[in-house]
This record gives C-alpha cells, sequence and structure tokens, in this order.
C-alpha cells in the first residue's frame, strides 16, 4: 500500500521489485526470478504473471546467488530458454 504524506514525500513501498534476476519462457509462458523489498530485508520470489511459485527471504551473499543460478539451470535443463 502506497502512503502520500502532506509533505510531499511518498512514504516506503512494501513488496516493491527491486530487481529481475534473470527472466525463462517455455512455449507462452514465462517465469521470473525478482527480488522485491519486503519490510527492513529482502524476498526472492520466482513467479509467473499469475502465480508466485517460490517465496522466500533473500539475502546478497554468493550463496543465495549461486541458488538462484541453480535454479535457472534447473529450468534450462528441463526445455526453459532465455527471454531476450
Amino acid at each position: 500500500m502506497r502512503r502520500v504524506h502532506n509533505t510531499g514525500t511518498v512514504s516506503e513501498q512494501h513488496n516493491r521489485p527491486v530487481a529481475t534476476l534473470w527472466q525463462l519462457e517455455l512455449k507462452e509462458a514465462r517465469v521470473f526470478c525478482t527480488i522485491y523489498r519486503d519490510g527492513a530485508g529482502l524476498q526472492l520470489r520466482l513467479e509467473s504473471a499469475n502465480a508466485v511459485i517460490i517465496e522466500e527471504p533473500f539475502a546478497l551473499q554468493p550463496r543465495m546467488l549461486a541458488r538462484t543460478q541453480m535454479l535457472r539451470d534447473s529450468l534450462k535443463r528441463r526445455g526453459w530458454s532465455e527471454v531476450l
């Protein structure tokens, strides 16, 4: 929910996307690996246009970035391809 203050500044919006790490497609379907701001932290989501498939806390650490890469590689082995 976005709140506007009478000072003209906007408070921080919760659950807003910070970055999309990658996008894959298979036929007409697309999935996005996106990082969201969630309260004081970050959240990783693997999502389609219609649903959130995976949702978990995220930290900018090598093991978390490696996890997203492994997930991407796993989907690509199953026939998903990069969105150009």
